[in-house]
């Protein structure tokens, strides 16, 4: 499905990151794996299987290392055909407990992050004219936050806005922006929840489970594929029903 296609996966050393990359190289897609850490092992994974892939430490939150990383995969493939933002961090507590700290950390990992990268990728898609854009939001960005911190919410609201923003802008140019509104995926974050709040989770989830990154990675995969080319500026639920809208 995705046979010579380059594809940037952000927040790809482990979890729904990792399972995006891992689904869209065994779908023929050469990966490039980007993270602040960690991603030697995520490679490996990779290559073990036999599948085509580089890795880059890269703080996307600095948009020179975004830049610099940018023209060594362009330098490296020629072009960039997907881009997925998927890197992000949660804050908890109420907006009392939230430091100033914590909320501009989460904003510039989530959205300054996102722009970043966007700004880097971007120009060689409207070259081409052709380009799939995909971010990795959550149901926090459309209800509100509902186990985190209220920074977490407005970050993936903003990646909300700026995958609609991104479709209007670009569609002139064959290029698609579309996000993914996950909800209670098993996860390192989902992972801190204690039995109780676990518990409290998946009762109110219509499917009565979690979700599973390899679930996230299936949608991701056909948002990017030519099967979606008259899909743009949408948000796909992938929730167990939690929201339906």
């Amino acid at each position: 499905m995705l046979t010579n296609k380059t594809a940037v996966i952000t927040g790809a050393s482990r979890g729904i990151g990792r399972e995006i990359a891992l689904r869209f190289a065994q779908e023929g897609a050469f990966v490039a794996l980007i993270d602040i850490a960690g991603i030697g092992d995520a490679v490996e994974f990779l290559t073990r299987q036999g599948l085509q892939g580089i890795g880059l430490e890269v703080d996307i939150r600095d948009s020179a290392a975004v830049e610099r990383a940018a023209k060594e995969i362009l330098s490296l493939r020629g072009c960039v055909d997907i881009l997925v933002n998927n890197a992000g961090i949660i804050a908890r507590g109420s907006i009392l407990e939230l430091t100033t700290e914590q909320w501009l950390k989460v904003i510039d990992v989530n959205v300054n992050g996102t722009f970043h990268c966007c700004k880097a990728f971007i120009p060689s898609m409207i070259e081409r004219r052709s380009g799939r854009i995909l971010n990795i939001s959550s149901v926090a960005g459309k209800t509100g936050d509902i186990t985190a911190a209220v920074a977490y919410g407005t970050s993936k609201g903003a990646m909300i806005t700026l995958t609609r923003s991104l479709a209007r802008q670009l569609a002139e140019y064959g290029i698609t922006a579309n996000s993914i509104a996950p909800h209670a995926i098993e996860t390192d974050m989902s992972a801190e929840w204690s039995e109780e709040k676990r518990s409290s989770v998946i009762k109110e989830i219509p499917l009565k489970r979690m979700g599973t990154p390899a679930e996230i990675a299936a949608a991701a995969l056909f948002l990017v594929s030519d099967e979606a080319g008259f899909i743009t500026g949408e948000t796909l639920n992938v929730n167990g029903g939690f929201l339906m809208d």
